[in-house]
């Protein structure tokens, strides 16, 4: 059975775990879909039911092999309908998501198919996510979160995440996007060799090569 609402809950298990090693609990997938706990708990059952999440009682939802596969297709759908409209429409990098989720469930296979070829196949969206390719391939760096990297370390900027736009904008103002170099000093960051602030928050959604 396909439906939004599966499909949203599998993007979501695999995006949880895609920058970070901690598995997702059905309370925190409650809190990141902002849906009630009792809704998550009735919806892992049916997802473990039809095959496609491996859950027992109080421990972590993981995807199953062919839940992952549904997973990364629509994460595929997301970041190409969130690249496109930055390169064919003007948005800005804090504008795509929620314009991307309403999307990702209407465009078809042969317009996504399109938009693809459109774009020149791109291999990562305007946050630095990679876009799966049609087999569910990604291509990812080894990296590390800012806030993790110890004093000294310099690295590219990989991937801004893309939860909370008013932090996104703060970001950009402080002029550090996608492919910059920072290196990390005591209480900032020197971008490109420019000691800079960054905004509070944002050591803990930048990702950087390691």
């Amino acid at each position: 059975m396909s439906s939004p609402a599966i499909d949203d809950y599998l993007k979501a298990v695999y995006t949880h775990t895609e920058w970070q090693d901690a598995p997702i609990t059905p309370s925190v997938l409650a809190a990141r879909l902002g849906i009630a706990p009792s809704s998550v708990t009735e919806m892992v059952k049916k997802l473990s039911a039809q095959g496609l999440v491996a859950h027992e009682p109080y421990r972590a939802v993981r995807l199953t092999p062919e839940g992952e596969r549904r997973a990364l297709a629509m994460v595929r759908r997301h970041r190409l309908i969130e690249t496109w409209l930055v390169e064919e429409f003007g948005y800005s990098w804090d504008e795509v998501h929620e314009e991307a989720e309403v999307l990702e469930h209407t465009v078809s296979d042969r317009l996504l198919e399109k938009i693809d070829v459109r774009l020149g196949r791109p291999r990562f969206d305007p946050h630095g996510d990679p876009i799966p390719d049609t087999d569910g391939q990604v291509q990812r760096e080894g990296f590390v979160r800012l806030a993790d990297a110890p004093p000294g370390h310099t690295g590219r900027v990989l991937r801004v995440s893309d939860r909370d736009p008013a932090l996104l904008r703060r970001i950009e103002n402080a002029g550090i996007a996608v492919g910059h170099t920072l290196r990390v000093a005591p209480g900032v960051v020197e971008l490109d060799g420019v000691p800079t602030a960054l905004p509070e928050g944002a050591g803990d959604i930048i990702w950087i090569t390691a």
